[in-house]
């Protein structure tokens, strides 16, 4: 996984924010005020002008489609309450919003090249068919190689679903497989869509998967195919998985069906520790899980290539019907955000806000409609920067 390790950046400083004190990267000199008795949530600049800080993080942002832009306000919302140290660089890039060209994809892609790190929405695919079967968002994940993308399905304390307690992490191989936009009519009448699996590939989704359990103290990891039916291309992955498992003696490893995956997930899910599998198989079993745990809005996800990390949420959809109604849950980017900053080393921050939301649910007062409640975006937001503090302390 790609880790930034030592960076030097110039941000501008609004007035009316500042830098909080403790945790993260580095400590950075403040020109602030403080009364002796509140936290240091409240304080504030003695200088009204801006100010130049030498240690914030530029980050590329891409609100996407849907409720993206509003999921994307939270984040801001909250990281400013938090003063966390990070610049966003956002950009636009949407098929249904007449904000879609070559040029605003090599903007984006130059963007997150030099910054290595972004944080996403999640860019909306038309069905109809326009001369291009790639898209932007499939064509994003292959010039920046963001071939694991990463989905940790954890129960939230104090929110009640039919599994409780769950703790699963689903790795999916999503630069090859079902979705290499090849497709053709080999007659009228006659589609063929290709399938390719490499070995490369397979390897080193395989790799990722054992080397990530290896990381988190993780027992098992289970690999997920189609072999009985698709012998070639799904047997080349199954195989290349069993490979890799043998050089990781410490971590049991099991191979399980698609289909009987599905039914498992619901029966027992508690038998799965790490899954790892292909690129279709990968985005149906993701948003499977999340419904397990309370859906698209409270599950966070996560892309990596060599070079780059990506954070978004673990289930892509723009729930396109909720836009400006201020119901969107905002809870999966919050928590995607929150990794991001323990990707850039800033722990203080990453605990300080994912510690914010969880107590926000736990509490229970404050619920959006998706979880059975009646509060707004903005309910929920007010709320999270109100269980903001100092971590540990």
């Amino acid at each position: 996984m790609a880790a930034l390790s030592s960076v030097r950046w110039l941000t501008r400083v609004r007035p009316g924010t500042c830098w909080a004190e403790g945790g993260g990267r580095r400590s950075e000199p403040r020109r602030l005020e403080r009364s002796p008795n509140i936290g240091y949530g409240s304080c504030r600049f003695t200088e009204p002008e801006d100010v130049t800080v030498e240690g914030a993080f530029p980050v590329t942002m891409l609100p996407g489609d849907g409720v993206g832009p509003e999921l994307m306000h939270a984040v801001k919302e909250v990281f400013k309450a938090a003063a966390v140290p990070v610049e966003f660089k956002e950009h636009h890039l949407s098929e249904v919003q007449n904000m879609a060209s070559e040029e605003k994809l090599e903007q984006l892609l130059s963007s997150m090249k030099e910054n290595k790190v972004a944080i996403i929405g999640k860019i909306y695919t038309p069905m109809e068919y326009k001369g291009e079967l790639a898209s932007y968002d499939m064509q994003l994940r292959r010039k920046l190689d963001l071939f694991a993308n990463v989905v940790h399905v954890k129960s939230l304390p104090g929110y009640m679903t039919r599994h409780n307690n769950l703790d699963l992490v689903i790795i999916r191989e999503q630069t090859e497989g079902e979705y290499s936009s090849l497709e053709h009519e080999s007659a009228k009448g006659v589609i063929e869509c290709l399938k390719i699996v490499t070995r490369t590939k397979s390897q080193r989704i395989a790799k990722f998967a054992f080397d990530y359990a290896t990381k988190k103290g993780r027992n098992k990891v289970t690999a997920v195919h189609k072999a009985n039916i698709m012998k070639l291309g799904d047997g080349l992955f199954l195989q290349c998985c069993e490979e890799v498992a043998e050089l990781y003696p410490k971590i049991k490893f099991e191979t399980m069906i698609i289909d009987n995956c599905c039914m498992q997930l619901v029966q027992n899910p508690y038998q799965f520790d790490v899954l790892v599998m292909p690129n279709l198989y990968g985005n149906i079993i993701d948003n499977l899980a999340a419904g397990l745990v309370g859906g698209a809005g409270v599950v966070p996800g996560e892309s990596y290539s060599a070079e780059y990390a990506v954070f978004e949420t673990g289930a892509r959809h723009p729930f396109a019907q909720a836009v400006g109604r201020n119901i969107a849950n905002p809870t999966a980017m919050l928590l995607s955000a929150s990794n991001m900053l323990r990707h850039l080393n800033l722990e203080y921050h990453s605990n300080m806000i994912a510690d914010a939301v969880k107590k926000v649910i736990k509490v229970g007062k404050v619920r959006t409609r998706d979880m059975g409640g009646y509060s707004t975006t903005t309910d929920f937001i007010k709320s999270v920067i109100g269980h903001l503090h100092p971590h540990g302390g």
